[in-house]
């Protein structure tokens, strides 16, 4: 007994497509770059805020945010690529659409 299960040739479209790669990987590394401009900017501020006499908690979380920004730095921009949402057709969420009456209140008429 033979089953023909029948489907329907899956359609795929333009919007589908993800970014190119070129444009993930100049995302990431923006993202490196301004991660290690914020790690920088605290490596200077921890020691200007040493030298300057301030509050011992506020010289530590400057270190701190020194120390461990490299590391959340390199985990993002070897995330991978980033996810993007796929098109579709039909009406997923449900909304109705606005019914065709020849006025446009976004315009007052």
């Amino acid at each position: 007994m033979r089953v023909n299960h029948h489907r329907p040739p899956a359609v795929y479209t333009v919007t589908d497509a993800p970014l190119p790669l070129s444009d993930d990987i100049g995302h990431r590394q923006r993202r490196y770059l301004v991660s290690m401009a914020v790690r920088t900017v605290c490596f200077v501020g921890a020691v200007l805020a040493a030298v300057a006499g301030a509050p011992l908690w506020a010289v530590i979380l400057l270190i701190v945010g020194a120390l461990f920004l490299p590391y959340i730095a390199v985990v993002f921009a070897n995330g991978g690529r980033e996810p993007t949402p796929s098109a579709t057709f039909g009406d997923p969420i449900g909304r109705e659409q606005k019914s065709v009456s020849g006025q446009r209140p976004e315009i007052g008429s």
